[in-house]
């Protein structure tokens, strides 16, 4: 962190963090748990030491800000067809081969972050906006655990919902805090092997089930998961079905799961897309496991995209990629034999469709 200005608003001081015999301090907001010298900065590349002190110095700071439709989170039994407004910093605690926003993750040049805005300018902007909610997003919200909290309850006080996605690599202290202030999340299940996670992505997977089973069976709040599916490395039917199978037990059949087409990026350009058959047959078995909601994303495939009733089989959601179509919900249950439909629902569906509507804030922190 050299060079850092303190008197710069976007800097501030974090918790999670305790100092060692040795000297070093170590950062103990997730697993990671990286131990700095002074002037050094986290594997995140946001949070650092200065002055025997952990500081973030993205707070407030953004790469920009969008309105987007919430089944692009994705979430589709979160108010569906409602605007969320999205935007993340720069930074991740992952180092996915993947990354399919590797240019905000991987960001190492703050300078990138040119829009800025104060929680509650946040919370009045989704407000004013027609947004019900705002989505930390884009780059990890763990990162900017302290910006994402203090927006969140800025958030609520102007009746405005919160949504994380996540890779859930959090250790257990704050996650319990965290999670009291999102509504709803996605997390990545990104695999369901230990070589996947060190290989790829430089974590481990079973700090991310620890997280997934918090969210889903502690905390308040509204959790559906996504695998995108990578050809030769997550994508075989022994693998999804164990996954799966894991699912139904720790977490029951009514949590949502997506499987998501790959496209080549990052530093993984050789390999090629997902084929759509791929994600066709990865939901035949989670389904055929006993999951009751399984998705397909980023392929057109309306039986994929759809909602069906678990009891009937009749469809009570249609959708056409992120716009809803049908609608044959009744208070959350289904038209056709009144099934309770697992997810939180308004009356009415959204009206905000497939637009993509990018927004410029410019407040002061």
């Amino acid at each position: 962190m050299q060079n850092v200005n303190l008197e710069d608003a976007s800097v501030v001081p974090v918790g999670f963090w305790h100092q060692l015999d040795n000297g070093l301090i170590q950062c103990d907001l997730c697993p990671r748990e990286c131990q700095l010298h002074e002037g050094q900065r986290g594997f995140c590349f946001v949070r650092g030491r200065l002055n025997d002190q952990m500081w973030l110095t993205s707070y407030g700071r953004s790469s920009g800000f969008c309105i987007d439709p919430i089944e692009k989170k994705p979430l589709n039994h979160f108010l569906p067809g409602s605007a969320v407004l999205s935007f993340g910093t720069a930074g991740c605690n992952l180092a996915c081969k993947f990354c399919q926003n590797w240019d905000m993750s991987k960001a190492r040049d703050m300078d990138r972050l040119l829009d800025q805005a104060a929680p509650e300018t946040l919370a009045q902007a989704a407000k004013q906006n027609g947004c019900a909610s705002v989505a930390y997003t884009y780059n990890d919200p763990v990162i900017f655990y302290e910006y994402a909290i203090d927006t969140a309850q800025a958030c609520r006080e102007q009746g405005i919902k919160n949504v994380a996605v996540t890779a859930g690599y959090i250790n257990e202290k704050p996650r319990e805090t965290f999670f009291q202030h999102m509504d709803a999340a996605n997390i990545d299940l990104k695999a369901f092997s230990e070589r996947f996670y060190k290989k790829l992505t430089g974590s481990s997977l079973g700090a991310v089930l620890e997280t997934i089973e918090y969210a889903v069976n502690e905390a308040d709040t509204w959790v559906e998961l996504t695998t995108l599916l990578i050809p030769g490395e997550n994508d075989s039917e022994k693998e999804i079905a164990e996954m799966s199978e894991w699912i139904l037990e720790h977490c029951g059949p009514n949590v949502p799961l997506h499987f998501s087409k790959y496209h080549p990026d990052y530093r993984m350009m050789n390999n090629p897309a997902t084929p759509q058959q791929t994600l066709e047959t990865a939901r035949d078995i989670a389904m055929k496991t006993g999951l009751n909601y399984v998705y397909t994303g980023n392929v057109i495939h309306p039986e994929g995209q759809a909602t069906y009733c678990p009891h009937c089989g009749e469809k009570v959601i249609g959708r056409a990629y992120y716009e809803i179509t049908d609608w044959h919900l009744n208070n959350g249950s289904c038209d056709h034999c009144g099934t309770p439909i697992a997810g939180v629902f308004d009356s009415h569906p959204g009206t905000w469709g497939n637009k993509r509507q990018p927004i410029h804030l410019n407040g002061k922190i």
